[in-house]
């Protein structure tokens, strides 16, 4: 208990990111004093350096009985820190406490410029708490090197965890909260507003975060620039279920840098919030409104005014968009690279040809579920996309070996082909193998392997 005065010059237990319990835990480096059960809840505990001497007579004999044998003291520190370096925030924490040089090193600034935690059980915000009050001691409530947060699955995030970011990290460049769902919106922009380098914000299966925008205070102090003070380029909000038309107007008029926006299963958005996001941010590369079923062609038309700069889109299972679509983004989005429009029933052998004609540099096309595709299509996509590299038909009812053929003789570089669940024979199979040898072929046909 006495170490609990060392706070301010101490290392983060290992208990604080793993609870007694764990798997991660019980390797014979823990110990039952570096964490107390209370109600089943992990209490992190913090620590002093270690000694550089171990005084037990059994421990002694034991530690020079190990140095016969172990070489890694022997390493110069530019190699342990570089060994360090490919270590996760836990297993950092413990390597701090097994002796004073390895203290030292664990602690170089160049290790921390990324805090990973994963997980359902960690006390997350007692976990940032700690670390980031350890990495201010030589620039006091200034955490200057940390430039990643990733806390992926961790229920136990709250707003709080994320307020110690904002006020200590002003340097803060990528940090991703995907599925920890008991943040809110005033954190989120507290983060944007006092982190004014943060170009990367993962907030997938944040159900309650329906907006990225500044605080009210920061609005206010920046208002002649209102709009142009958010720096972040790639946002992903996969799973925000409540996000609506209003929230991806006031993200596009904040955020007018997106170069990478994810709003897969966003099921309230429709083609009026993409006409928002396309008047503020026109430099959007990849986009994905995939499972967004109230989008259509007239949101095809917006996205469409991307023009050259578009590479990547995913509309799949947005069942209202057809050929209609589809010939916008041919006629405007002729650099396209990849598009997944898995799911679209309404397209057919002629929105095919409109894309294999226009965007001739197609390297990933997935139109499975697409029963009114056949071979036609594949034609067309052979004699136009042979760059093409991943081709996706799956459930396609109307696709043959026939086309199959087509494609392998024409498109060299394919590299992986799925025809599950379509009426092909093996013959056909055979032939792709034999003219795309470096072709992965998912099927469900059990006379071909």
């Amino acid at each position: 208990d006495s170490d609990l005065s060392m706070r301010t010059l101490s290392t983060p237990s290992p208990a604080l990111i793993f609870p007694p319990n764990s798997p991660g835990f019980q390797n014979g480096r823990g110990s039952s004093t570096s964490s107390s059960s209370v109600t089943g809840e992990t209490v992190a505990m913090v620590h002093s350096p270690p000694p550089t001497r171990l005084t037990h007579p059994l421990i002694r004999l034991a530690s020079k009985h190990q140095k016969e044998q172990d070489h890694i003291d022997r390493l110069p520190d530019h190699s342990m820190i570089q060994i360090f370096s490919f270590l996760p925030t836990n297993q950092l924490c413990r390597c701090a406490r097994v002796c004073r040089r390895w203290y030292n090193l664990a602690w170089d600034p160049r290790l921390w410029r990324t805090i990973r935690l994963t997980g359902e059980t960690i006390n997350v915000d007692r976990a940032l708490k700690v670390l980031t009050r350890r990495l201010c001691q030589d620039t006091p409530n200034v955490c200057l090197m940390l430039e990643t947060v990733i806390v992926s699955g961790c229920r136990r995030l709250t707003d709080r965890g994320l307020y110690t970011i904002a006020q200590c990290c002003p340097e803060l460049r990528r940090l991703e909260v995907s599925g920890c769902y008991n943040i809110s919106n005033e954190a989120v922009f507290d983060v944007v507003s006092l982190c004014p380098n943060l170009e990367h914000l993962d907030v997938s299966g944040c159900s309650k975060v329906t907006c990225i925008s500044l605080t009210r205070e920061a609005s206010i102090k920046l208002s002649p620039l209102h709009g142009k003070q958010i720096s972040i380029r790639y946002l992903d909000m996969t799973d925000c279920f409540v996000l609506e038309d209003e929230g991806l107007h006031t993200i596009a008029a904040h955020c007018t840098q997106l170069t990478h926006l994810y709003l897969r299963r966003c099921v309230r958005i429709t083609d009026e919030g993409l006409r928002y996001l396309m008047i503020y941010c026109t430099s959007i590369k990849e986009l994905s409104v995939s499972d967004c079923r109230f989008v259509s062609d007239f949101g095809m038309r917006e996205i469409a005014k991307l023009e050259s700069r578009l590479r990547y889109l995913s509309i799949a299972h947005c069942g209202r968009i057809t050929d209609v679509g589809i010939r916008y983004i041919a006629k405007y989005c002729s650099k396209l690279r990849y598009l997944n429009a898995r799911g679209c029933e309404g397209i057919t052998d002629h929105g095919v040809e409109y894309l294999a004609k226009n965007c001739t540099k197609l390297k990933s096309l997935d139109i499975g579920k697409c029963p009114l595709v056949s071979d036609t299509g594949l034609e067309f996509l052979a004699l136009n996309c042979f760059n093409l590299k991943r081709l996706s038909l799956k459930s396609c009812e109307s696709i043959t070996g026939q086309g199959l053929q087509i494609v392998a003789a024409n498109c060299f570089d394919l590299q992986m082909l799925n025809v599950q669940d379509c009426e092909v024979s093996v013959d056909a199979l055979r032939f792709v193998k034999r003219h795309c040898k470096r072709c992965i072929i998912e099927h469900t046909n059990p006379a071909f392997f």
